[in-house]
């Protein structure tokens, strides 16, 4: 497959965690995650906790534009429940969603946050083998 051909998309998102809602975000992400994992259609999601700077960094895989309306229409109460403990405060697309995505992603965040859509140019996923946490 050549980076024309594919339909993979990957999502960074960083949130900036309210002050005094570590444990909430903690939680709240926990329940998002494994719900995901159960149910949701991403290839991968990891999410990391910088407590310092009061920053998360949410990065999931998905392997097309379609996967990303399915998230979308099953994990909305989730996601709600994690934006109670913060807000968003950059996002970014690698790949190219089909413009319905886009246009979701951008009518969703770009007023909050800084948003950004870089198209993909090589490389290949080797998922294949189970990486688990």
């Amino acid at each position: 497959m050549n980076a024309q051909e594919s339909t993979i998309l990957l999502f960074r998102n960083t949130m900036r965690i309210t002050d005094g809602h570590l444990e909430g975000f903690r939680s709240a992400i926990a329940r998002a995650v494994a719900f995901a994992e159960r149910h949701g259609p991403q290839l991968m999601v990891e999410t990391f906790v910088d407590e310092e700077r009061m920053l998360a960094h949410s990065f999931q895989v998905y392997q097309d534009s379609e996967a990303v309306r399915i998230h979308w229409k099953l994990a909305d109460p989730y996601i709600q429940e994690v934006m109670k403990h913060c807000r968003v405060e950059r996002f970014e697309v690698f790949g190219e969603p089909d413009a319905d995505v886009a246009a979701g992603v951008r009518s969703a965040l770009s007023e909050q946050c800084e948003l950004t859509f870089t198209p993909r140019i090589a490389g290949f996923v080797r998922f294949a083998g189970g990486l688990r946490a």
